[in-house]
C-alpha cells in the first residue's frame, strides 16, 4: 500500500516502517485514570478518617498480642475439634440445601430459559434482596428467630448460597448456545422439557463448580457468623477473644486453615475433573 493510498484510507502509516500501522497511544487517557482514581481514593480516606500514623502508636498494644498469636497453644486443640466439626456439618448441610434450592431459582433468574418477563423480573428482584443482605446480618436476626446454635446458622448460610449460587448460574446460562433449547422448542417440547434436555446438561460442570467454590466459602462464613451465636467456630472464637485467651485463638485460625487447605486441594481436583 503506497503512502497516498494510506492517507486516502485513513490509515496512519509509521514513518519509520512503511506500510506498518501506529500505535495508537492512550498514555494521556491512562494518566487521567490514574490521578482520577488516586484522587477518589484519597477522598474516601478522608471521609472514613484514616489515620496512618495511628498504627504507628498503637503498635506497641498489637505487639503482645501478636507474639502470643506466633504462639499456639496445641495443648487446646482437642476443644477445637468438636466445633470444627459442626462448621463442617453446618457448610455441608447448607451446601447441599441451598444448591438444591438455587438451580430451579437459576432457571427462572435466566433469560434464556424463562420466557415470561413478569417472573424473570420478580425472580431476580427477589434474589436481588437476598443476596443483598450480608450473611451475619441473616445469622443475627435468625439467633433471634430460632436461637443461638447451629440451626440459625445453617438457615443463614443456605440464604447465602442462595444468592450466590443463583447469580453465577444464571448468568451462566444466559451465556450458553441457545441452537440446543431452539431445536427442542421446535421439535414441540415444552419450556421446563426444553430447558431439562437442552440446557440442563450444558450447565451441569459449571453448576458443580460453584456448589464446590460455595462449599469452601461456608467454612469460612461459618466461622464468622458463629461470632453472633449462629454455631461453629464462631461462638468458641468469641469465647476465647473475650478473654483474651490468644494462644488459644492462634491455635482455632490454625485448625481453620488446614481444613480450608484440605478443602481447597480437593474441590480444585474434583473441579478440573468436572469442568
Amino acid at each position: 500500500m503506497s503512502a497516498g493510498t494510506a492517507g486516502k484510507t485513513g490509515i496512519q502509516v509509521s514513518p519509520a516502517h512503511p506500510g506498518r500501522p501506529v500505535k495508537p497511544r492512550h498514555g494521556a487517557q491512562v494518566g487521567a485514570a490514574v490521578v482520577v482514581l488516586a484522587a477518589i481514593t484519597v477522598w474516601a480516606g478522608i471521609g472514613v478518617q484514616i489515620n496512618i500514623a495511628a498504627i504507628w502508636e498503637n503498635w506497641s498494644n498489637a505487639s503482645g498480642n501478636i507474639i502470643q498469636l506466633l504462639q499456639p497453644d496445641y495443648g487446646f486443640f482437642p476443644k477445637v475439634i468438636p466445633a470444627l466439626v459442626e462448621t463442617l456439618q453446618m457448610a455441608v448441610i447448607a451446601t447441599a440445601v441451598g444448591s438444591a434450592l438455587s438451580l430451579p431459582l437459576a432457571f427462572l433468574a435466566s433469560r434464556a430459559t424463562n420466557p415470561r418477563p413478569g417472573l424473570l423480573r420478580a425472580t431476580r428482584l427477589v434474589m436481588n434482596i437476598v443476596r443483598a443482605v450480608p450473611d451475619i446480618l441473616y445469622a443475627a436476626i435468625l439467633v433471634a428467630v430460632v436461637g443461638v446454635g447451629a440451626l440459625s446458622g445453617v438457615m443463614a448460610l443456605i440464604l447465602f448460597n442462595v444468592g450466590i449460587i443463583v447469580k453465577l448460574v444464571s448468568e451462566a446460562l444466559d451465556g450458553e448456545d441457545p441452537g440446543a433449547l431452539e431445536a427442542a422448542l421446535a421439535a414441540g417440547a415444552s419450556w421446563p422439557k426444553a430447558n431439562r434436555a437442552a440446557m440442563l446438561p450444558q450447565i451441569l460442570p459449571s453448576f458443580a463448580s460453584q456448589v464446590l467454590y460455595t462449599f469452601e466459602l461456608n467454612i469460612r462464613a461459618s466461622t464468622v457468623i458463629g461470632l453472633v451465636g449462629a454455631g461453629g467456630l464462631g461462638i468458641l472464637i468469641d469465647n476465647v477473644r473475650s478473654f483474651f485467651r490468644y494462644h488459644e485463638l492462634s491455635m482455632i485460625i490454625l485448625s481453620i486453615l488446614a481444613l480450608v487447605l484440605v478443602l481447597e486441594s480437593v474441590s480444585s481436583a474434583l473441579r478440573r475433573k468436572l469442568v
